[in-house]
């Protein structure tokens, strides 16, 4: 059969615009006809006349609808004159090893089929995002063209005639109006496992795994929550590094994720941090859907935040091989993350920045070589060998860590605390809560904390008291586009350091997630209970915002 160009007369739907990580809807949305085809066409529009013979990457975390989507985006990018498509086997890619591919190939960027930690099935999340050249997910600028394009569309084109096996390696070559389209479909997991040969020590990791560099094998708990990392984990750990296979769990990706909710957090992880709290366990890790987010806990299920697993990442750079070999930068954090490693830059003097959630604020710093490690506060980790975060990557490096320091994940801890001070965090998630109540919060609360008379103004709880020395929503000028973003959360920052900070999430899928942070610094009561020693502030944020009026809800959905 012959392959054919079609355009497809098509009309707007409502909606379409891409949250901090791309495109996410119900699966039932997606399948709504013209639904998927007026998005990716946008995303290839937005790329102008440099779509024109161009390379993409595509793939994604194996979620219902993964692999049909894949093969529509083939078609898509094929009517629009794309010359090259690298996809994974079976559509199967995770967001780091997209961006290592379009790094390592120099593609023009990547469609990334995910919606991350969210729940996977027909009844649950898709979603589509673009990554750029660098490898990192699109910028304002070019979220803001998609989503002004998807208001706009009249048609899409699409091709007839072009069938490929995505469960087949190897390339595929057809005609399109005379011009050759190539599908390469790759192995989901060679090139990114290659890459982090060339950033860590297999060979003394192995060792160290193994017992043969101090006769004590390490005991793991890796679980890939059905994900998309089930592959490399296995590939990397077991058969890289020699661990035992009884030491990775839940490694086939899963389309509904075997009805796990793979966000990695002491909630939706539950059965790791069980499993790691009664057994024996040196280390115990958890990844989310597409491979991005990772949470680390050390024996008996001792809970590493986020922040601090940046914080001691930060402070041991130099003993990754990667950053011995090309120097260390500077660091950078979302503003909702505490600032443990803000204290590891001023000790070390390098540069730190506080950007808006969202990796893709990362990416300009990283480009323009002033960062090259940086995390959020909702489990993400990652430095510039990519321009995505990485949980592998980050279990990785605390492997590295362990092997250098020769401690438990909980003596690194103690020691990084005993040096630097504590900041102790919370983060609160209201999920799926009604839209319309939850901006009426927002915009009451920012009035209240922008007023004159706020800053100065005393709260007091459970024997503390805190003044407001700044808060406003926050705004963010990048450094080196000097582009401005502004209205990315409420904060409230008291004198001692502590804050209050609210937010309404861009990764659900329906409705609004309520994200509210508490963190405050102790330089020497560093052994206390975070719920304790962080309670007066959740009661006073509580207070100030009026959540449960707003939300109706008395408990959050997730504490982490």
């Amino acid at each position: 059969m012959a392959i054919t160009v079609k355009t497809v007369q098509t009309t707007p739907f409502e909606g379409q615009k891409p949250g901090t990580s791309g495109l996410r809807k119900k699966v039932k949305v997606f399948l709504e006809k013209n639904y998927t085809e007026n998005f990716v066409q946008c995303i290839l529009n937005a790329n102008g006349s440099e779509i024109s013979g161009s390379l993409l990457v595509l793939g994604g975390d194996g979620r219902f609808y993964c692999k049909e989507a894949s093969e529509l985006i083939v078609k898509i990018c094929a009517a629009n004159g794309v010359s090259k498509v690298l996809v994974g086997q079976n559509g199967i890619l995770s967001t780091p090893a997209v961006s290592s591919l379009i790094r390592h190939n120099n593609a023009l960027g990547g469609i990334v089929l995910t919606a991350s930690h969210n729940p996977g099935g027909p009844d649950n999340d898709f979603g589509i995002k673009f990554n750029c050249r660098n490898g990192g997910p699109a910028p304002d600028e070019v979220t803001n063209e998609i989503y002004k394009l998807s208001t706009q569309i009249k048609e899409y084109k699409i091709v007839d005639g072009l069938t490929i096996d995505l469960g087949k390696l190897g390339v595929n070559n057809f005609e399109v109006e005379g011009k050759p389209f190539v599908v390469e479909v790759i192995d989901s997991v060679a090139n990114y496992v290659n890459h982090m040969k060339e950033i860590f020590d297999f060979a003394k990791l192995k060792d160290f795994v193994s017992g043969a560099s101090n006769g004590k094998p390490l005991k793991m708990r890796i679980d890939s929550m059905n994900g998309v990392t089930g592959p490399y984990v296995n590939d990397i750990f077991v058969n890289c590094l020699g661990a035992s296979k009884d030491f990775v769990v839940h490694t086939t990706p899963l389309s509904d994720f075997g009805g796990l909710h793979p966000d990695p957090n002491l909630t939706y992880a539950k059965d790791l941090v069980d499993t790691v709290a009664k057994g024996d366990y040196d280390i115990g890790a958890a990844f989310d859907g597409d491979g991005d987010r990772n949470m680390i806990i050390g024996r008996s299920a001792f809970f590493v935040t986020p922040s601090d697993s940046l914080a001691v990442i930060a402070h041991y750079l130099e003993c990754i091989p990667y950053f011995k070999k090309n120097g260390i930068t500077g660091y950078a954090r979302s503003m909702p993350t505490a600032s443990a490693v803000d204290l590891v830059a001023k000790k070390l003097g390098k540069e730190i920045f506080e950007v808006p959630t969202g990796w893709k604020y990362f990416g300009n710093l990283m480009d323009a070589n002033r960062l090259c490690l940086c995390g959020e506060e909702s489990f993400g980790t990652g430095s510039n060998h990519i321009r995505e975060k990485d949980g592998i990557w980050a279990v990785l490096a605390w492997l590295s860590i362990m092997q250098h320091t020769g401690k438990s994940i909980e003596d690194i801890l103690k020691a990084h605390w005993a040096a630097y001070g504590r900041n102790y965090f919370t983060r609160y998630d209201y999920e799926e809560c009604d839209l319309d109540p939850c901006n009426e919060m927002m915009a009451t609360m920012e009035k209240l904390i922008t007023s004159s008379e706020f800053v100065g103004k005393e709260y007091s709880s459970g024997g503390k008291t805190y003044k407001v020395k700044v808060a406003d929503n926050f705004s963010y000028t990048d450094p080196v586009v000097n582009t401005v973003s502004t209205k990315q959360g409420l904060r409230i920052v008291f004198e001692d350091g502590s804050r209050i900070v609210m937010r309404l999430s861009g990764t659900g899928s329906s409705g609004a997630t309520v994200r509210l942070y508490i963190d405050s610094y102790e330089k020497d009561n560093v052994l206390g209970k975070a719920s304790e020693m962080l309670k007066p502030l959740i009661d006073i944020a509580l207070e100030i915002s009026q959540l449960p009026k707003y939300t109706g809800r008395n408990a959050p959905t997730v504490i982490t």
